[in-house]
């Protein structure tokens, strides 16, 4: 019976961790879709000033701020860098497309 307790009381906090886990996931989602929509309309000024849609001086600047940051949160400075460098892929290409649109940026 002792046992049953156990495996609902388990049951119980397994179920409220994922609960938290998925709200965190939910705000992952918005941030990184408010990160981009501010990333997009950076690759706009870029394109219409004739600069180039990457930073590698603004890039490292990051890198090295985030790796302080996830040390500081205790959270593995080398994957929020495999992150932060997966996302800066992602704004170069929408940065180069909108280059090569002219400045001209899809909706959204």
């Amino acid at each position: 019976m002792s046992e049953d307790r156990n495996l609902d009381e388990a049951k119980r906090l397994l179920a409220g961790y994922r609960s938290s886990i998925d709200n965190i996931d939910a705000a992952l989602i918005h941030m990184l879709a408010e990160r981009f929509r501010c990333t997009k309309a950076v690759g706009v000024l870029k394109a219409t000033y004739g600069l180039p849609p990457a930073d590698p001086a603004r890039e490292a600047q990051q890198i090295e701020r985030l790796r302080r940051l996830a040390d500081d949160a205790h959270l593995d400075p080398d994957f929020a860098e495999k992150f932060l460098n997966f996302v800066i892929r992602e704004v170069i290409r929408h940065h180069e497309h909108i280059a090569a649109n002219g400045g001209a940026s899809q909706p959204g």
